[in-house]
């Protein structure tokens, strides 16, 4: 058995260009493990009409060396439209593996085809690691499928324990998980681009066309703009601010179902819609306090590139926000749940400008100590660990917030 990986095979129903944080993580581990030397085979569904490839569901080479793309048909996710799902075909995904002979594979999502991919390297004895990126048992609550929602979770448990372990982002998941049947479970933190994401970004020309001055607050939100996101309460947290002080603004950088009725019922909002790079990274440090209402996510990538771009951030205490922010030091926490001691933490931060100005400053320092170079490192480690079929897997009680996690 080899204690190196050269070539590695990733499954998900989601990637770049698509903009959400499952998209991001994996981009980040894919171009981290090309940069290693190590060959990746992506499988995915098809995300346009124009996604074609070279041949339908043959691969495809990318512009990126050691990168080979897959890609299968697929269909629209109910209440999620802008992301597919891929079909269980079993037999192309055996073939693709069969082709490109991977040493081991990640399944990042829960769908038919990661089912079907399962499957597949079972078949072939290619050991399989799954990841835990989306919260879909709480997910279809908020459209209208509560009947759903533990019979997700078993499906969910099924799946995951059909493969040799199971990766998350917090040390909380992980616990979660195991109370609930889940086996072999390891935490995989996550990292985020401190040189793209800076307050350096920050544009004047920008907040001018928001129509907001030096001195004005800016409430920034990034994100899907759905329900599942808990977009009630940032909207709640903004007028009552706005009841405090006319020079509070709310911007949103997104899109998603609630867009329209949020357009037509809060004219007012700052409403400036999918952005991506340099632009998304300025729309970041153009604001000044970050608002992350979700109590539904994993992680939030966007929790930490908010503090990589030198906001002050507001959160529930869990996810991203019990992993890095230490409240009244970084950030600001309420208890998960409580949208009462979020608002006020908001309102906080109106009467307090030192205040913010301190937590604006310690959320950069601590984004500067949160790299995707290690991230890398460990999930190496962890298809090594699988390949070896070695079994030793715990939660790690400082995993997250040091970015490292023992074997």
């Amino acid at each position: 058995m080899s204690s190196s990986l050269t070539r590695i095979t990733l499954v998900t129903e989601t990637f770049a260009p698509e903009i959400n944080g499952v998209a991001n993580t994996l981009g980040h581990l894919v171009r981290g493990l090309l940069s290693r030397g190590i060959a990746v085979q992506v499988i995915r569904p098809r995300q346009h009409k124009q996604d074609l490839g070279t041949q339908k569901g043959q691969q495809e080479s990318q512009q990126e060396p050691g990168l080979t793309t897959v890609i299968l048909p697929g269909l629209p996710i109910p209440g999620y439209n802008e992301l597919k799902f891929g079909l269980p075909l079993k037999q192309k995904i055996r073939q693709a593996l069969t082709e490109f002979q991977p040493q081991a594979i990640y399944v990042a999502t829960e769908g038919p085809m990661g089912w079907a991919a399962v499957k597949a390297a079972s078949a072939l004895n290619v050991a399989v690691l799954s990841g835990f990126h989306t919260n879909f048992h709480q997910y279809i609550e908020h459209y209208h499928l509560g009947l759903l929602e533990k019979p997700a979770y078993r499906y969910l448990r099924y799946f995951h324990n059909l493969t040799a372990g199971t990766l998350v982002p917090t040390n909380s998941q992980c616990h979660e998980l195991q109370a609930h049947g889940f086996d072999n479970v390891r935490v995989l933190a996550r990292g985020v681009d401190s040189q793209l994401f800076s307050p350096e970004k920050r544009s004047s020309t920008l907040r001018k066309q928001w129509g907001v001055n030096d001195d004005d607050l800016v409430l920034l939100y990034v994100g899907r703009i759905a329900g599942e996101k808990n977009m009630d309460l940032a909207l709640a947290t903004y007028q009552q601010l706005l009841h405090s002080d006319e020079r509070v603004r709310l911007v949103l950088v997104g899109d998603g179902p609630e867009l329209p009725k949020i357009r037509e019922q809060h004219p007012d909002v700052i409403c400036c819609g999918m952005q991506r790079g340099e632009d998304l990274a300025a729309h970041y440090a153009s604001g000044d306090v970050f608002l992350f209402p979700s109590k539904t996510d994993t992680f939030g990538n966007v929790v930490t590139e908010a503090m990589a771009s030198g906001l002050a951030v507001i959160s529930f205490d869990y996810a991203a926000g019990h992993e890095h922010i230490r409240s009244g030091n970084n950030g600001l926490l309420a208890p998960y749940g409580n949208d009462s001691q979020f608002m006020n933490n908001a309102i906080t931060l109106l009467d307090s400008p030192n205040l913010l100005k301190t937590l604006r400053e310690q959320a950069r320092e601590t984004a500067l100590t949160i790299s995707w170079d290690s991230i890398v490192d460990e999930f190496q480690l962890r298809l090594i660990t699988a390949q070896t079929k070695d079994k030793r897997y715990a939660c790690n009680k400082t995993a997250g917030r040091k970015n490292r996690a023992t074997v």
